[in-house]
C-alpha cells in the first residue's frame, strides 16, 4: 500500500478510516473523512512530507491519527470541521432549492400528465375518467389541498369547468402531447387563479393556508432567533479574542489554559457566525420579498374585484391573465415558506456544532479567566482605529485603496473573510479589518488590518506574512474554509470527488437513476415536396408554364368509337407439358481410318501413291 499520496491511494485510506471509526460506532460522511485526512496531511507537526513516498508505517501512522482525531469528541477543532461539511454537503442557494422543488413537483404529477397526455379516449365514459385526471393534476399542482378532500376537489371541478368544459374534451385530445402539456399547466394556474379569488371573496378556499399571515408571523420569529444566536455567538468571540489577548501580553495570566484548545474554540465561533451571516442575509431577503408580493398580491385582487363586481358573464381575455398572474403570486408565496423552513432547519442544525463550548469553557470559568480584562466588540475596535490611516507616501512600491478615491469600494473582494491579514498568522486570532484604514492591493489581491501598525509592518513583506497564514491554515485546518484559502489547498482531493466553485468541500456528485423517451415525429412534417433549390430547374419549370400558356386541348370521337365500351377477355395460360421414351438408345458411326503410301517419293523418278483403307465395315461395330 506504500507509494505516493495518488488519488487512488488517498481513497483506499479514506475507506479504512471511515471503516475503522465504524467499528467504534461512529458512522461519518466520506466527505468528512476526506477532508480530515487532508487535514492530517498538512499538519506540520504530523511530519507527513508530500514530495516523498510514504511507507508501509506511515501509511498506517496516517490512518491511526485521522482516526483519533474523529473520535476526539472534546476538539473543537473536529466540531468546527463537521459545521463546514454539513454546511457545505446541506446549504443550497434560493435558485437551486426552488429549481429542486420545481423538479420534485413535476415528478409528483408525471404520472398523471402520461395518463392524460397518452391517453385516447373515444368513449363518453372514457372523456369523464380523462376530465376527472385533469381535475387531480389540478389540484397537485396548485399544492391547495389533498386529493382526498372532497370539498377541495369539488371547488377544483367547478372552476375548471366554467374555464373548460368537457365538450373541449374532443379538442383537447386532437392536440399534440407537448400542446397538452401546456395546456394543463395552464389550465391549473388558471383554476389555481380562481380559487384564490374565490377565498379572497368568502366564497371557498377549502384546504388553502393563510400563507402571507403565517410568513408575517414566521419570518420575523426566525430573523428574532438568527439575531439571537448571532450576538451570542459574537459575544462569545470577543471574549476568547481578549482572553487571548491578554495570554499573549502576559503568558503566565493563564497557564493552566491551553492556548491551542481556545484559538479552535475561537475559529469555531467565527465559522458558527460567519454561517449564521449567510443564513440572516437570506431570512432578510425573504422578508423583502413577502413585502413585495403582499403588494402585487393585493393590487391584483382588488383589480379583478373591480372587473368582475356581480357581473354574469365576463371576456376571458379580460380575467384570465389576471387569475394566471395571481396564480404566480401565491406560487411566490410557497416558495418563501420552502425557503424559511430550510433556512429554520439549516439554524437549528447548525447550533449542535456549538455544544462543545460549553464543555470546555463553562459561563462560570470564562467569567472568573475575564476578570480584569477588558472585552471589546468589533465594532468597537473598528470604531478605535477609524481616526488613523496608511500614509500612501510611505510606501513607494504598494498601492492602497481608500473609499473616496475607490470606485465601488464596498464591493472588493478582501482577502481572509476580511479579518486582519497580519493577526492570523503572526497572532493566530481573528481580528476583525478596517477597511478605512487603508487597503492593500498585492499582487490583485486585497488585504485589511486592524490597526496602521499591523497594515505598516504587513506591506514590509506581504508575501512573508501570507505564507505565515498558509502555515496557520495548515495547523489549524479549519482555517482553510474560514479564511477562503480553498484555492491554495486544491491538491489532496479524491480522484472520484468533485469540487463545486461555488463551496468550499468537497462532496460526492449526486446520482440518480434516470429514463426518458421521446415520441417519433412529435411535430406534424414541414416537408415541401415542391421546393426546388437549382435555379435553373426553376427556369425549365417556368418556360414549360409558359408555352403551356399558348397551348389548347384537342379532343374527337369517330363513328366506330362512339357508344363503345371497354371489354375484357380471359384465357387459359398454357400449362408445362412433358413426355419421356421407354429407353435410350444409341449408334456409334466406325473411325475412318485411311492411309497414304509413297508420298515421299522413292529412288525413281516418278511417285507411285497408294491408298490403303483400314476403316472397319458397320457390322462390325
Amino acid at each position: 500500500m506504500s507509494g505516493e499520496l495518488t488519488p487512488g491511494v488517498i481513497k483506499r485510506i479514506i475507506r479504512q478510516v471511515g471503516l475503522k471509526c465504524a467499528a467504534q460506532g461512529q458512522s461519518l460522511s466520506e466527505t468528512l473523512v476526506a477532508f480530515m485526512v487532508k487535514a492530517v496531511v498538512l499538519d506540520p507537526r504530523n511530519d507527513f512530507n508530500m514530495d516523498q513516498i510514504l511507507t508501509e508505517n506511515d501509511m498506517q501512522d496516517l490512518i491511526q491519527l485521522c482516526v483519533t482525531r474523529l473520535l476526539d469528541t472534546t476538539n473543537p477543532s473536529l466540531s468546527t470541521i463537521k459545521m463546514q461539511v454539513y454546511f457545505d454537503v446541506n446549504y443550497t442557494n434560493r435558485d437551486e432549492l426552488l429549481g429542486e422543488q420545481e423538479r420534485v413537483l413535476e415528478g409528483k404529477v408525471a404520472p398523471v400528465v402520461r395518463a392524460i397526455t397518452e391517453s385516447g379516449p373515444r368513449e363518453q365514459e372514457e372523456m369523464e375518467n380523462v376530465y376527472q385526471k385533469i381535475v387531480t393534476y389540478a389540484l397537485l399542482r396548485s399544492g391547495l389541498g389533498s386529493p382526498t378532500d372532497i370539498e377541495a376537489i369539488r371547488e377544483v371541478t367547478a372552476a375548471l369547468q366554467s374555464v373548460f368544459p368537457q365538450t373541449e374534451m374532443t379538442t383537447f385530445i386532437s392536440l399534440s402531447k407537448k400542446d397538452k402539456e401546456q395546456q394543463l399547466k395552464d389550465l391549473a394556474m388558471l383554476v389555481t387563479g380562481i380559487r384564490l379569488y374565490n377565498k379572497q371573496c368568502q366564497k371557498g378556499g377549502s384546504g388553502i393556508d393563510d400563507l402571507p399571515n403565517i410568513l408575517h408571523e414566521a419570518i420575523p420569529l426566525a430573523t428574532r432567533t438568527l439575531d439571537e444566536r448571532l450576538n451570542s455567538c459574537q459575544l462569545l468571540a470577543h471574549r476568547y479574542t481578549a482572553l487571548l489577548g491578554s495570554m499573549q501580553e502576559d503568558p503566565h495570566r493563564h497557564s493552566q489554559l491551553s492556548t491551542f484548545k481556545l484559538k479552535e474554540a475561537l475559529f469555531n465561533v467565527r465559522q458558527y457566525e460567519a454561517f449564521l451571516c449567510i443564513l440572516q442575509s437570506n431570512a432578510i431577503a425573504s422578508a423583502q420579498e413577502v413585502e413585495s408580493l403582499d403588494v402585487k398580491f393585493k393590487a391584483e385582487v382588488m383589480v379583478l374585484k373591480n372587473i368582475v363586481q356581480d357581473k354574469i358573464s365576463i371576456e376571458s381575455k379580460e380575467v384570465f391573465p389576471l387569475f394566471m398572474e395571481l396564480s404566480k403570486l401565491w406560487t411566490g408565496y410557497q416558495n418563501e415558506m420552502l425557503l424559511l423552513s430550510f433556512l429554520t432547519n439549516m439554524a437549528d442544525n447548525l447550533q449542535q456544532f456549538l455544544e462543545i463550548q460549553s464543555q470546555l469553557f463553562p459561563e462560570e470559568m470564562l467569567t472568573s479567566l475575564l476578570e480584569g480584562v477588558t472585552v471589546k466588540s468589533d465594532e468597537e475596535r473598528i470604531k478605535e482605529t477609524m481616526g488613523t490611516r496608511v500614509n500612501v507616501y510611505d510606501f513607494k512600491n504598494q498601492e492602497w485603496l481608500f473609499p473616496e478615491t475607490t470606485d465601488n469600494f464596498d464591493q472588493l473582494l478582501i482577502q481572509y473573510h476580511g479579518f486582519c491579514a497580519h493577526s492570523i498568522g503572526v497572532k493566530g486570532i481573528t481580528l476583525p479589518g478596517n477597511p478605512a484604514i487603508g487597503i492593500l492591493k498585492h499582487k490583485e489581491k486585497y488585504y485589511v488590518f486592524s490597526s496602521k501598525e499591523a497594515a505598516y509592518i504587513f506591506a514590509q513583506d506581504p508575501d512573508k506574512f501570507i505564507q505565515l497564514n498558509v502555515e496557520k491554515a495548515k495547523k489549524y485546518a479549519e482555517l482553510i474554509q474560514l479564511l477562503e484559502l480553498r484555492h491554495q489547498f486544491e491538491y489532496l482531493v479524491p480522484h472520484t470527488q468533485t469540487r463545486n466553485a461555488n463551496k468550499g468541500l468537497t462532496k460526492p456528485p449526486p446520482k440518480c437513476d434516470n429514463g426518458t423517451q421521446t415520441d417519433t415525429h412529435i411535430l406534424p412534417p414541414t416537408i415541401v415536396r415542391s421546393y426546388e433549390w437549382n435555379e435553373w430547374e426553376l427556369r425549365r419549370k417556368a418556360i414549360k408554364l409558359a408555352n403551356l400558356r399558348r397551348k389548347l386541348t384537342h379532343g374527337m370521337q369517330t363513328n366506330l368509337s362512339h357508344m363503345r365500351r371497354e371489354n375484357c377477355t380471359q384465357v387459359y395460360l398454357p400449362k408445362d407439358a412433358g413426355t419421356q421414351t421407354k429407353h435410350d438408345n444409341s449408334s456409334n458411326v466406325p473411325k475412318p481410318q485411311v492411309f497414304l503410301k509413297g508420298l515421299r517419293g522413292g529412288s525413281s523418278a516418278p511417285t507411285h501413291m497408294v491408298t490403303v483403307d483400314l476403316t472397319r465395315p458397320l457390322d462390325e461395330t
